[in-house]
């Protein structure tokens, strides 16, 4: 049972605000250490792999996997946090407009390895960041709002190979303690969802 938090919808504006605000605590300055101890997973004993964050935020983690030779596509809604991302790393990168969504901009490091689209992750599709061989969705499913967790999952099985790895982090409580995000959501749904 989700409790209350099927009718919870956070809007683009108060992530947003979230942001501008400091209110991050999402956020982790350490890598995390469930990527540290299922990287064998996700790298599968392949070496430069394409690998996708949904709802990047500033991840540490997108460096640490560059720096290892892959490459690294994020989408965040906030620019303020993908260009922290690039000062805090003392990243050179280049900006550009992403001409099929409006409004949508990609900043990419100078090297080419780190690509982060400024856009709802729903402006996404393969036709313009291509398909991934890896997922880390540390705070992604978790933070969509319930009612699109479908609408999220169908984008996010689109936009992977057929021999990708998914990694996903959820977190376990009682959801009629805690109105989220970040949500509860249940294994039976991320296999409903996920297959």
């Amino acid at each position: 049972d989700t409790g209350s938090q099927n009718e919870r919808v956070v809007t683009e504006e108060e992530w947003l605000q979230k942001w501008e605000t400091g209110n991050i605590g999402f956020h982790k300055e350490e890598g995390h250490p469930l990527l540290k101890k299922y990287l064998d997973v996700l790298l599968n004993g392949r070496s430069g792999l394409r690998i996708f964050f949904p709802l990047c935020g500033k991840a540490v983690e997108m460096k640490w996997l560059a720096d290892m030779g892959h490459s690294v596509v994020g989408v965040e809604v906030s620019e303020q946090a993908v260009k922290e991302f690039f000062s805090e790393h003392s990243l050179p990168y280049c900006e550009e407009p992403v001409p099929e969504i409006p409004g949508a901009k990609m900043f990419q490091s100078t090297s080419g390895d780190i690509s982060l689209y400024c856009c709802s992750i729903y402006d996404l599709s393969s036709s313009i960041v291509g398909k991934f061989d890896g997922v880390w969705d540390r705070g992604a499913l978790v933070a969509v709002n319930p009612r699109d967790r479908q609408r999220y999952a169908s984008l996010m099985i689109s936009l992977v190979e057929k021999n990708s790895s998914y990694l996903l982090v959820t977190v376990s409580y009682d959801p009629n303690k805690h109105k989220g995000p970040p949500f509860y959501v249940p294994e039976s749904e991320i296999n409903s969802l996920f297959g």
